[in-house]
């Protein structure tokens, strides 16, 4: 059998690389190698991911003539989404280094799936026009913009590359208006509006440390973003993911993070419960999800955590992970508030 080609493929003025063997588009090995380049659509009709050749020769795929026009391609210049190696390659082109970094934007979707995973949990995908993608990092939020101008965040909870629907995972809040609205009235195919991507609450790719997530019910959905996200780009860093709920119910999609812990020597997955009853029949940790990070760990100080849940967990679990250690630099957290507007994702 001949051997595979393979392309090296250097991004300027950044310096990076990767090696591809040309069956991906540009864009999707750089994804897949950990270089975050700027898209929209992801089928060569926008342009947001335009950059130029500078040496070697891509096949240009399905760039449309709108996004690229001839004179352009004539001087160099491709659209990564569609191009793809021909030879080895030296690029110019911008990467996204942070949240910062991604261009936020106010897009229609359509509610494609709607699946009930508990009586109080709804897992919501969401489609976006044919042409669109939302561009953002693992960990990072949108909010719905509602029609008596009112706002609702949630964190996406599928990975960046795996972008197809926008997944959300709901919980039905006592008197909330939205989630009581998304349990009893929304139907699959109705439209909603929504604007983001936003939040800071993402990977810190450089740090090799191991990472410990933490995630106190729906807060399970942004760590499942992130936790996909590095099985995708298949990282080496140990991760440990310590998800608690009150009752066995709340964990409500257990199969998910035991196949992570199956399939992934460095995963580890400790589900907690804070008030099991007769009906759970648990055998597992019990008390609150933090407390079980401390009885694991008597020094936290080569860690790094990402801590996504109710406002009293974050606070509870930074001071003390920090007492135990903790660089206060290495907490990241997304705090779960339910006030009609807040900065942070809302279950």
């Amino acid at each position: 059998m001949a051997p595979v080609a393979r392309f090296h493929v250097t991004l300027q003025p950044g310096g990076h690389a990767f090696d591809t063997d040309g069956s991906e588009t540009i864009l999707e090995a750089a994804l897949d190698a950990g270089f975050t380049l700027p898209y929209g659509c992801r089928n060569g009709a926008c342009g947001a991911c335009k950059g130029k050749v500078l040496a070697g020769r891509v096949d240009h795929g399905a760039a449309q003539e709108n996004a690229l026009p001839a004179a352009e391609r004539d001087a160099g210049m491709a659209l990564f989404c569609c191009a793809k190696p021909l030879d080895d390659l030296v690029l110019e082109c911008r990467e996204v280094g942070s949240a910062t970094d991604i261009p936020v934007r106010i897009l229609p979707c359509r509610v494609q799936t709607m699946e009930r995973v508990a009586d109080d949990v709804m897992v919501i995908g969401l489609k976006l026009p044919a042409n669109e993608r939302l561009q953002f990092l693992a960990g990072q939020y949108i909010e719905f913009l509602l029609k008596d101008g009112k706002r609702r965040a949630f964190s996406i909870a599928n990975a960046p590359h795996d972008d197809g629907l926008l997944q959300l995972h709901v919980r039905l809040i006592s008197g909330g208006e939205f989630t009581g609205h998304v349990f009893a009235g929304m139907k699959e195919k109705d439209i909603l509006r929504f604007q983001g991507p936003y939040g800071t609450f993402h990977w810190r790719e450089a740090s090799t440390k191991p990472a410990i997530l933490l995630a106190g019910g729906t807060g399970f959905a942004p760590i499942k973003s992130l936790v996909e996200d590095a099985l995708h780009r298949h990282s080496t860093r140990p991760m440990a993911l310590y998800w608690g709920a009150r009752n066995r119910a709340g964990l409500y999609l257990p199969g998910l993070p035991a196949e992570w812990e199956r399939n992934c020597a460095g995963f580890r997955y400790v589900p907690v419960l804070s008030e099991a009853g007769p009906d759970d029949g648990w055998t597992g940790r019990t008390g609150l999800v933090h407390r079980a990070v401390l009885e694991d760990h008597a020094d936290l100080s080569g860690f790094q955590v990402y801590a996504c849940g109710a406002p009293a967990m974050i606070d509870a679990a930074r001071a003390e992970f920090i007492a135990r250690g903790l660089p206060p630099e290495e907490f990241f957290a997304d705090a779960f508030n339910f006030a009609p507007a807040t900065a942070a994702a809302a279950a």
